[in-house]
């Protein structure tokens, strides 16, 4: 027998192994392009962003270096670098009116807090009705609560001035105070409205088949869960109603009755000289209580407004 001769395999053909480190791949090249673009990007972006924060932020560094400077030398030196230190402006503002500066603090603070009481009962209340209970012309209620958002407060101010007036609260706080219990702020009804919606209705069903009526779920179930709703209430309250000059001004006559923006205000003088040194003293002190508030409650205001909306 003769056997035949198997072909040997042809040999297969080995690829040249790549030394790394010899040139770097297109794909390498693209990707270091492409980390530094990014790293300009941000460099860029984080640069635009410094400088305009030291704009917006420039007006409040003047106020603090012209409170630490003699009245003389405020409008001479408009800019922010200090040579003297001239703390007394700080105390004789506090002294410079006819009560103590602490007389106003306290003012606004009864203001303020009557204030956030009043919007969080009362505007609570509401948008549980308006989010949960079915009654007859509910939208058009709603409608018309969206619409007092679009009216000026110099259109009712008049009517109101009248009215409180009338009844003997010219001088007082109640009219800074009472209108915040009967649910006059739309934007925070609203809030609240937008909120409430986005809270299963399960959680209702469960509580009532447990034999809880309205009263017991706002109270036991939903009144719980607003707490950023609730949160970022207070601080725009807060906000608003310390800085508040127009209306403050309107009703309340008494010196012994001022609030900090109205007694900011006697600082200056259309006559004769201004403390202009003592009146920046105690604007830095009037902003502290605002920055605060903010500084501590920033977290819940960015949470409420978040989650507003959310269905």
């Amino acid at each position: 027998m003769t056997t035949e001769a198997q072909p040997s395999p042809s040999p297969v053909p080995t690829r040249k192994k790549e030394t790394r480190g010899n040139k770097p791949t297109k794909g390498r090249v693209h990707r270091s392009k492409s980390r530094t673009e990014i790293r300009i990007r941000t460099i860029l972006k984080h640069t635009l962003l410094i400088i305009s924060a030291l704009i917006m932020i420039y007006p409040l560094l003047w106020m603090i270096a012209s409170s630490l400077r003699p009245n003389d030398l405020i409008f001479r030196a408009p800019g922010i670098w200090l040579t003297t230190f001239e703390t007394s402006n700080f105390a004789d503002g506090w002294n410079a009116l006819a009560k103590p500066f602490s007389t106003y603090l306290l003012n606004s603070a009864i203001v303020v807090l009557g204030s956030i009481i009043g919007n969080l009962v009362s505007c609570s209340m509401a948008a549980y009705a308006f989010a949960r209970l079915r009654f007859k012309g509910k939208k058009w209620f709603f409608g018309a609560m969206l619409l007092t958002i679009m009216l000026p407060f110099h259109v009712v101010v008049v009517p109101q001035y009248i009215m409180f007036s009338q009844i003997g609260w010219v001088n007082t706080f109640w009219p800074l105070i009472v209108p915040k219990l009967l649910a006059t702020d739309a934007f925070f009804v609203f809030l609240m409205v937008q909120f409430i919606r986005g809270i299963p209705r399960e959680l209702d069903e469960a509580a009532r088949i447990d034999g809880a009526g309205h009263p017991r779920i706002f109270l036991q179930v939903i009144l719980p869960l607003m707490v950023p709703a609730l949160a970022t209430t207070t601080i725009f309250t807060f906000i608003w109603t310390w800085n508040d000059f127009f209306s403050q001004l309107i009703y309340l006559t008494d010196p012994d009755m001022f609030t900090v923006p109205v007694a900011l205000r006697n600082f200056i003088d259309s006559t004769g000289s201004s403390s202009w040194g003592a009146m920046f003293a105690m604007s830095i002190v009037s902003l502290l209580p605002v920055f605060i508030a903010f500084l501590f409650g920033q977290k819940f205001l960015l949470k409420g407004i978040a989650t507003t909306g959310i269905k």
